[in-house]
C-alpha cells in the first residue's frame, strides 16, 4: 500500500520530541548563515547568491539525469540578477527555463502558489514540449493515457517499480487540497513545512514529467519564506544530489509507509543543516574571488583574461593548460599561451611542476 492509498491521507503526523533537537540545530545554522551574509556587504552577498542559485539549478537537473552547462546557467542567472559577469555565454532555452522557474519560485514570495504558476514552471522546463526524444504533456495535469504514472528502474523486462502515483482522475482534487494548504497562513513551522511540501507534491506526482525538479522548487520556495528573504545562500538541491542514494531510499520508504513521516523529516532537517555547511565553503570561495579582484582590479587585463580567470575562480575540473585556455577563450593555442605568459609576468599565475606538453598553471594568492 502506498501512502496516498491510506484512509487518512494526507493527514501527516510526526513525533515532535524526536524533531525538537535537529530542528533547533537547523534553525541555529540557518540564522548563523543569514547573519553572516547580511554582514559581508552587498557585492559579496550577491556573489554568494549567484553561486548558490547556480548550484541549485545545475544539481536539481542533474538529480534527474539532465546535465546543464554550468557556464550557461551562471550567465543566465547573472544577467537576471544584474551582475557584471552577465551574458558571458549565449542563452539556451532549456537552461533559461530552469533558471526562470527557480527565480520565480524563490523570488516572488508575495504571489501565491497556483495551478497556473505550476503549469508555467513545468512548461519552462520543456521548451517545445519535449524531453530528450519524448513528447511531454505541458500546461495540464498528467492524463495517464499510457498507463499509471510509475517511478521505475532497471532494464526493460526486469524493471522494478519504486512508486506508483495516484490515478489521474484524482489530481484536480489532490492539487486543490495541496495548494490550499501551502497558501494558508497556518502551514506550520517553516522548515518542517518545506519538508512536508516536498514529500506531498512529489507523492501526488501531478505532471507528465518534471515532478522532482518542481517538488524541489516548491520546497525552495517554502524555505525562502522560512528564511524571510528572497535571496538564496545555500542549495538544498546540491546537497540532495550529494546524498541522492539516501534521498531516494528514504523517499521510497516513506511513500510505502504510513502517515507518520518523522523519519523523512529527520532526514530533511539533516540534509538542510548539511546544505548550510556546504554554503559556508561556497561563501569562502566567493570571498576569495572578491579579494583576488580587489588586488588585481587595476592590472589592465583583457576581457578574455578576466572571463577565463572568473571561470577558474568559480571552479572547474582539472588543471589549467594552454589548450584548456584556448577552448574556454575560443582562441588559438598560441594566443592562449601569450595570455598566460602575460599573467605569469604580472605574477598572477605560476607554473606547476612538470613541463613540455603537460605544463599547467595555478593562481598566485
Amino acid at each position: 500500500m502506498y501512502i496516498w492509498q491510506r484512509d487518512d491521507w494526507p493527514a501527516f503526523r510526526w513525533d515532535d520530541s524526536r524533531l525538537l533537537a535537529p530542528l533547533a540545530a537547523a534553525r541555529l545554522e540557518q540564522g548563523r548563515l543569514l547573519g553572516a551574509m547580511s554582514a559581508i556587504g552587498f557585492d559579496l552577498n550577491r556573489g554568494a547568491e549567484l553561486a548558490a542559485l547556480t548550484e541549485s539549478v545545475v544539481k536539481s537537473a542533474e538529480i534527474e539525469g539532465d546535465l546543464l552547462d554550468r557556464t550557461l546557467v551562471r550567465s543566465s542567472l547573472a544577467r537576471r540578477l544584474g551582475l557584471p559577469d552577465a551574458a558571458l555565454a549565449p542563452a539556451d532555452r532549456r537552461t533559461e527555463g530552469m533558471v526562470d522557474m527557480m527565480l520565480d519560485a524563490t523570488g516572488a514570495l508575495d504571489r501565491p502558489l497556483t495551478e497556473a504558476r505550476l503549469h508555467a514552471w513545468q512548461a519552462a522546463l520543456f521548451p517545445g514540449a519535449v524531453s530528450g526524444l519524448h513528447k511531454v504533456e505541458i500546461g495540464r495535469w498528467r492524463t495517464d493515457a499510457e498507463g499509471p504514472m510509475q517511478v521505475v528502474s532497471g532494464p526493460v523486462g526486469r524493471t522494478r517499480v519504486h512508486f506508483e502515483a495516484p490515478p489521474a482522475g484524482r489530481l484536480p482534487a489532490e492539487m486543490t487540497r495541496f495548494l490550499a494548504w501551502f497558501n494558508s497562513p497556518g502551514g506550520g513551522e517553516g522548515l518542517l513545512r518545506a519538508g512536508v511540501a516536498h514529500l506531498w507534491f512529489v507523492t501526488i506526482h501531478p505532471f507528465d514529467d518534471g515532478n522532482g525538479r518542481i517538488a524541489r522548487a516548491v520546497a525552495d520556495r517554502a524555505l525562502a519564506e522560512s528564511d524571510g528573504v528572497p535571496h538564496r545562500f545555500y542549495s538544498m538541491s546540491s546537497q540532495i544530489r550529494r546524498e541522492r542514494a539516501d534521498y531516494y531510499e528514504i523517499l521510497e520508504r516513506t511513500q510505502r509507509g504510513d502517515l507518520d513521516i518523522t523519519p523523512w523529516l529527520l532526514w530533511f532537517l539533516g540534509c538542510f543543516s548539511r546544505a548550510i555547511g556546504a554554503a559556508d565553503l561556497a561563501a569562502t570561495e566567493v570571498l576569495r574571488k572578491t579579494r583576488f579582484w580587489q588586488r588585481h582590479s587595476t592590472d589592465g587585463l583583457s576581457e578574455r583574461q578576466k572571463a577565463i580567470l572568473n571561470r577558474w575562480l568559480d571552479g572547474f575540473e582539472g588543471n589549467l593548460t594552454a589548450k584548456k585556455w584556448a577552448r574556454l577563450g575560443k582562441c588559438s593555442v598560441p594566443t592562449a599561451q601569450r595570455d598566460i605568459n602575460e599573467l605569469l609576468a604580472r605574477g598572477l599565475l605560476r607554473r606547476n611542476p612538470g613541463g613540455s606538453k603537460n605544463t599547467s598553471y595555478d593562481l598566485v594568492g
